[in-house]
């Protein structure tokens, strides 16, 4: 069965029963009921959807903060300034510029985090002001991650305000560097050796409610570059040109590529950037391409990347033929960023904890692969999870992205109970 990716900001796609069977844990729907119902928790639950109906004061202050990969600093620190005042003590930005909020336990269990990013993809020159039409908040950013960011906030204030005691520390996180050349970085420094002991994660990024994302799709990204002589565009014809080589190289690849993701595991390829040059009557000395290469399969990565570099070496072998005079062309291939790859069991305490707690809220959970935070955890043996961050929105990664809130809102809920539920309940 063909599987084809669907954009829904974090990069999530659907996966076939066929890839994934969702086993029957009886215990664990018992497990859920009988917390969801605890007087304190039931007081959090309907908390936590009361402050979520009238959190839209805040989604638009922190949309309106920019905060491109590398740029996080302005909203790093308003987001702990609103974890302070909702009553958490022990809030800090760590040394890459994560928000980390520690609330602590009441007896033994793992840390489990809770964790939103920071940064979108719009450079800071991106006008973020956000405009409403009915229900609908435009503005690049504003779902993706800023509406995680606001649900994070608004389970750590339910819990607080309903005094709910759990048994393992609860993290609520803020991370930088989820998106593009961010590679992670904001999530990779969480699980380094000066990390905060994170036992289980969970990320929450994209907008579907009933998703249980439990399979991390690793992503390479390179930057081609292409070099020569440059010159006259009339009175340097017949010098090699770095721009016509890498044109014809991302052709190559795009022929090669196409047939090799309607073969096998979900897979995708995108040439994001192109530049160079200095003027268009000059040869340039330089060109460059940014490719990003994605799959759920280590291995397929393996393939798409051969056949880049294939396809580069293809192309310059073809263009320095052509040249009638001066030195040939030069490639050089840089990576940019590697995600790693990889997946939760679906027998995993957490795994099954999220598909029980979307049906306790009256929803099919289904399982879905993507590219967020929770990659890191995952390859490295770390119970994780993606969950959707609530509401309806469209064209994310665009500057006619928009959000709108789609109520009752369960989102929020569902993000606390499956905290509490992985953390563990005191009386």
């Amino acid at each position: 069965m063909k599987i084809l990716p669907i954009a829904l900001g974090a990069t999530l796609v659907c996966v076939s029963a066929a890839l994934q069977s969702q086993p029957a844990f009886p215990d664990t729907d018992e497990e859920v009921r009988v917390i969801a119902s605890r007087p304190a928790v039931a007081r959090a639950l309907t908390i936590a959807q009361e402050l979520d109906a009238v959190s839209e004061n805040e989604l638009i202050e922190l949309t309106e903060i920019p905060a491109p990969p590398f740029g996080e600093q302005a909203r790093a620190r308003r987001y702990a300034d609103l974890l302070l005042a909702a009553g958490l003590t022990d809030v800090g930005i760590d040394e890459i510029g994560n928000v980390v909020a520690r609330r602590p336990g009441h007896g033994d269990g793992d840390t489990v985090a809770l964790a939103a990013h920071l940064d979108t993809v719009f450079p800071f020159e991106t006008d973020v002001t956000v405009r409403r039409r009915g229900n609908r908040l435009y503005a690049p950013g504003v779902g993706d991650d800023t509406r995680g960011l606001v649900l994070v906030l608004n389970v750590a204030r339910a819990l607080i305000q309903a005094d709910v005691r759990t048994a393992g520390d609860v993290v609520f996180v803020g991370t930088v560097g989820e998106e593009g050349v961010g590679d992670l970085r904001g999530a990779r420094h969480l699980f380094g050796n000066e990390g905060p002991g994170i036992g289980q994660f969970i990320a929450v990024d994209g907008g579907d409610d009933s998703r249980v994302v439990n399979q991390a799709i690793g992503s390479r990204r390179y930057r081609v570059t292409v070099t020569g002589p440059g010159g006259h565009s009339w009175g340097d014809f017949g010098l090699v040109n770095p721009a016509h080589a890498l044109g014809r190289a991302m052709y190559y690849f795009d022929e090669a590529a196409t047939v090799l993701v309607n073969d096998g595991v979900p897979t995708s390829y995108n040439v994001g950037r192109i530049g160079g040059g200095t003027a268009v009557n000059a040869v340039p000395q330089e060109t460059w391409a940014e490719v990003d290469l994605r799959s759920v399969d280590p291995a397929q990565l393996d393939r798409l990347e051969d056949t880049l570099f294939s396809a580069v070496e293809r192309a310059l072998v073809d263009q320095n033929r052509r040249r009638d005079r001066g030195p040939a062309l030069e490639s050089q291939l840089t990576l940019i960023g590697d995600r790693p790859s990889g997946a939760v069991d679906a027998s995993t305490a957490l795994v099954q904890r999220a598909l029980a707690v979307t049906r306790h809220l009256g929803l099919s959970p289904r399982f879905g692969a993507g590219s967020t935070d929770a990659n890191v955890p995952i390859a490295r043996g770390v119970p994780a999870v993606t969950i959707g961050r609530g509401g309806t929105g469209g064209g994310a990664h665009s500057l006619s992205e928009w959000w709108a809130p789609s109520l009752p809102n369960v989102a929020v809920q569902r993000a606390l109970l499956l905290l509490v539920t992985s953390a563990g309940v005191v009386d």
